[in-house]
């Protein structure tokens, strides 16, 4: 009996390691990317129009995906150029903007603890919105992410994104009008597409606590704004909301 249970977990040893070895590949993180990459495209063309229709050069909507790498940010540093802006005025809003990428990495920080400060960080300059909803689903249902995998999914992303916005940049002067097209509703279109995605595969006790948590998030977000600009209203009540969710989640 002792021999029998021993080959057992040998068995069971050796299939989850050749499960890990498979599912931690840099091409499995570039398959597992492919479904948002349709958003990154249409998003990242978007931009390039709108961002050409604001006054950008090429050029600078190339290199605004590449250091900013952020679609809500990109678009408010759109907006506020277009309104004449100080550039300090810019740097700040989209500083602000862009710190839920801080409390994204937290969420998913404990995956990657036997990596080096230095691959972590990495991790965490790639990491966006969908990627981190890529990464959430995979690791709830695996308990684990692997370092190449995760290379993969933000590598494919970054680089897709940067031609996409390139791309849209080059044909924006075919488009003195993207609103009138409905482009700059292509970035919230792509969030609500994510969240329905995500809350589609959770049991339906988690679906009802997170529907709550989005309740909450919009009524402090009207709370809030009635005494702060809407920018720093989104920051405080993803943190306020967040905290509520790890506080009474079960």
């Amino acid at each position: 009996l002792g021999k029998q249970t021993d080959n057992v977990l040998l068995k069971t040893l050796k299939k989850q390691i050749e499960d890990y070895m498979q599912d931690n590949t840099y091409l499995q993180g570039i398959k597992d990317c492919l479904p948002t990459l349709f958003g990154y495209i249409s998003i990242g063309f978007a931009f390039g129009v709108v961002g050409v229709a604001s006054g950008l050069h090429i050029f600078e909507v190339f290199l605004l995906s590449i250091f900013i790498y952020a679609g809500s940010a990109q678009f408010i540093f759109c907006s506020l150029y277009v309104a004449g802006a100080p550039a300090t005025a810019i740097i700040v809003t989209v500083f602000i903007v862009n710190l839920r990428h801080l409390l994204m990495s937290f969420s998913i920080a404990p995956y990657f603890t036997r990596y080096s400060i230095l691959r972590n960080v990495g991790f965490g300059t790639l990491l966006t919105d969908e990627t981190f909803g890529v990464a959430v689903v995979e690791g709830g249902k695996k308990h684990w992410l692997g370092g190449r995998w995760m290379d993969g999914l933000n590598i494919t992303a970054y680089f897709v994104w940067i031609l996409s916005c390139t791309i849209g940049g080059l044909f924006g002067q075919y488009f003195p009008n993207p609103e009138r097209f409905g482009l700059d509703y292509a970035l919230v279109a792509m969030f609500i597409a994510l969240l329905v995605l995500t809350l589609h595969h959770l049991p339906k006790h988690k679906l009802f606590h997170y529907i709550k948590l989005i309740i909450y998030v919009f009524i402090s977000m009207y709370v809030l704004t009635i005494f702060m600009p809407s920018h720093l209203a989104v920051l405080l009540a993803t943190i306020l909301v967040a905290t509520i969710g790890v506080a009474t989640e079960k």
